[in-house]
């Protein structure tokens, strides 16, 4: 079972304290972040908490947006690309219940900021991005900031990562007009899902697969960049 904690502001300022850069410029920035708009909208997994209070968020943003990085609100990073605001990030990243020793899949590496939080919760993690020079960028600074034993791959994510299935979680950070059927396939009994889905309008998806066989919810609705693989497209 996954840890959920209540977090005290005298709690907050212990974690704050022993897990972050604490003397840096944008660490009030962090700790608010995280007070107000992770734990207050109900966030309470311990993991995802801890690693949002620790990761430099404002590395992962372009220079001119790293005053606004802690914003509650996505930040473009390219390519027409963006990084999610911090409470997706935390939610997504709650419904997957990582864990250490879960294996869990990312579909679109984009700013790296999600996949970074993913690999603090000792997670094995897997990610996918389509636009190499975003991959290539977001290696770099994951490598740098210390994260040596990310696997990534340059490709569609609509095929998902076959050789390494089943996983234990998937989480999709853009958003296809219909679940990638692959995706669904390489989830492991007992595994999650976490996607959004639409056009226009979209829903964040939760999908569990079960002995009993797959079950779709709505967990909210989002906005997030179009994927733009496409079903049955070369890998790269």
């Amino acid at each position: 079972m996954e840890e959920l904690l209540f977090y005290t502001p005298a709690l907050l300022v212990l974690l704050f304290a022993a897990g972050s850069d604490s003397g840096g410029p944008y660490a009030e920035m962090r700790w608010s972040m995280v007070e107000d708009q992770i734990i207050s909208r109900g966030i309470r997994d311990s993991a995802v908490i801890n690693a949002m209070l620790k990761i430099p968020r404002h590395e992962f943003v372009p220079q001119e947006f790293k005053s606004s990085a802690y914003n509650d609100s996505p930040i473009p990073i390219g390519s027409g690309q963006t990084i999610s605001q911090p409470y997706i990030v935390a939610l997504m990243s709650e419904i997957l219940r990582p864990a250490p020793g879960r294996k869990i899949l990312e579909v679109g590496t984009g700013s790296g900021y999600q996949t970074a939080v993913l690999a603090e919760t000792g997670s094995e993690i897997y990610t996918i991005e389509i636009i190499p020079e975003i991959a290539e960028r977001t290696r770099h600074l994951l490598e740098k900031l210390g994260y040596a034993d990310i696997h990534f791959r340059i490709g569609d994510g609509y095929a998902g990562w076959e050789e390494n299935a089943p996983y234990d979680g998937i989480i999709v950070t853009a958003a296809p007009g219909d679940v990638p059927p692959a995706l669904v396939s390489q989830l492991k009994e007992g595994g999650r899902m976490v996607i959004p889905v639409g056009g226009e309008e979209q829903e964040l998806l939760l999908i569990e697969r079960s002995e009993k066989g797959v079950a779709y919810r709505k967990v909210t609705s989002v906005r997030f960049v179009p994927m733009t693989g496409k079903p049955g497209s070369e890998k790269v």
